[in-house]
């Protein structure tokens, strides 16, 4: 891990969780990472569970940050079903997690999309952890740069509006919630050239800008991807869902950090 970049552990609990057993898997979480003073841990729950699960965590005077899963691009307006930027930072949210997999996949949000969700998290103080990652097929035609390269330079020119308050997650498609991973070579060689392409902008933004890695990771695997160059934390899937999984994962990044009170 790089001195300059302190370790980002986020647990996005997808479409799970979403009332009483959201709270629950919170307080358990906040008791579980407590003692972990050099890593940054993030919850993303339903949107139905944000404001309870922020409550939750106040109770424990928990240092736990929230994240919501999606967000809509528009400030307001007649988006039935959708939410705002405002909305999920009334809610207790301070993150918000953007173009995941699972959006470009299964809702069609392209990279145009992704983008100005993007823009307009950091427009309204959220801080975006903005998804990239390439499919099987993509791997299997050695496209894996080419599409992380593109999807990437679609919104760098926003998180270099403000170096360092935005997030960047590679999830390669094939090993999110699959058990597949790729190695921690493999993911550092994507993590670098991502590094790569920040750096285009400026060192402010490549140096400052944490890159997490996702997919099918768990507490056995953890620390070899964590121990990366460019590595600087993880967005957690279903190993989230397990309080003590999870906090594994945490403790792991915690033994990996560099002694800083940066935050």
């Amino acid at each position: 891990m790089n001195p300059i970049r302190r370790p980002l552990i986020a647990g996005n609990w997808k479409m799970n969780a979403g009332g009483q057993d959201g709270c629950a898997l919170a307080d358990a979480v906040a008791k579980s990472v407590k003692d972990s003073d050099q890593v940054d841990v993030v919850v993303s729950p339903p949107f139905t569970a944000l404001a309870a699960v922020a409550h939750v965590l106040d109770e424990n005077k928990s240092k736990v940050t929230i994240a919501a899963q999606n967000m809509h691009a528009e400030p307001s307006g007649a988006f039935t079903g959708e939410i705002s930027s405002s909305m999920l930072k009334e809610s207790g949210a301070s993150w918000v997690i953007l173009g995941h997999s699972e959006r470009r996949q299964l809702f069609g949000e392209t990279d145009e999309m992704v983008a100005r969700k993007v823009s307009a998290a950091l427009a309204s103080g959220l801080r975006p952890i903005a998804c990239v990652g390439e499919t099987l097929d993509q791997r299997d035609a050695e496209a894996t740069l080419e599409v992380v390269a593109r999807q990437v330079r679609a919104f760098v020119d926003e998180l270099a509006k403000q170096p360092g308050f935005g997030v960047i997650a590679y999830e390669p498609v094939w090993a999110i919630g699959t058990g597949l991973v790729a190695t921690p070579e493999d993911a550092q060689a994507v993590h670098a050239m991502i590094r790569g392409i920040l750096g285009e902008s400026s060192d402010e933004l490549a140096q400052q800008t944490r890159i997490l890695y996702g997919g099918s990771v768990k507490a056995d695997n953890a620390e070899g991807l964590l121990d990366q160059a460019d590595i600087d934390g993880a967005l957690v899937g279903g190993a989230s869902l397990d309080a003590a999984g999870f906090g594994k994962i945490v403790e792991a990044a915690q033994r990996l950090a560099p002694r800083t009170d940066q935050g």
